[in-house]
């Protein structure tokens, strides 16, 4: 009598083996830069220390009363401005396009703000533009080394106003990036699909061999380009943000 042909298991759904079966070999990961691999530091000190290089040292209760008017007029880094003033409305909407207008979009903001200090619009700008304005995230350094160490090609895709490699070149992660895409030099903003596709050419993968890794939903628009896509939860500076699963999600370890 021959054997009998064991008919083929169906993984059960949700099941390891389901997930091991439709899980997508990943060539490449895309990473949002604000709010997935750092944030900007804590407001308070954000004023203070711009206040500082105008000459003027701020108690803290001072300091904590300016930071919440300035948060309300608007911060690159968030949260959005309560308002636009109309004379500024041409450079928010290319503030991420074009440096000038991205500097000129929050200097004007913060301008609308009496701090009573000479000079301090352009001076809370100028701490955005240096590694001490921002604290990557626990996990940012372990995460993209050991993307490399597996071989898995790694991206940093922003919708920002100004170069961010001298921070990343601060902070010892430059040699663990392949590629940048910047919106305001690929002249695509996210979530036009454009700037996803931009970047898996940078990295010399294909789109559906990518996870694009970020906090909002302009980051999902990379579904559109054919990524896979994982939204992480906001964070505070200092505190976690869930990007150890990206390593679950790329396979390596």
């Amino acid at each position: 009598m021959p054997d009998r042909t064991e008919p083929a298991q169906t993984p059960a759904p949700g099941s390891a083996d389901d997930r091991a079966a439709s899980r997508r070999p990943l060539d490449g990961v895309l990473f949002d830069f604000h709010g997935t691999l750092a944030q900007v530091e804590e407001a308070r000190d954000w004023v203070t220390a711009a206040a500082s290089t105008c000459g003027v040292t701020l108690d803290r209760v001072r300091a904590t009363a300016l930071a919440d008017r300035l948060l309300t007029a608007g911060r690159a880094g968030g949260p959005l401005p309560a308002r636009v003033p109309p004379a500024l409305a041409e450079l928010w909407a290319d503030r991420d396009l074009y440096p000038h207008a991205h500097r000129g979009a929050y200097t004007g903001l913060a301008a609308t703000v009496d701090a009573g200090i000479d000079g301090l619009a352009d001076a809370l700008y100028e701490r955005l533009l240096v590694p001490e304005g921002w604290v990557p995230y626990p996990d940012t350094a372990p995460t993209l080394a050991a993307l490399r160490a597996a071989g898995v090609r790694v991206g940093v895709v922003s919708n920002i106003g100004f170069d961010i490699r001298p921070l990343f070149d601060a902070w010892d992660l430059t040699d663990l990036v392949d590629a940048f895409a910047l919106s305001y030099e690929v002249g695509r903003c996210k979530p036009d699909p454009g700037i996803f596709l931009r970047a898996c050419g940078m990295l010399g993968v294909d789109p559906e061999r990518a996870l694009m890794v970020g906090d909002t939903p302009a980051d999902a628009g990379a579904v559109a380009a054919g990524c896979a896509v994982l939204v992480l939860p906001a964070a505070d500076a200092g505190r976690r943000n869930g990007l150890g699963a990206v390593l679950d999600l790329a396979g390596p370890g």
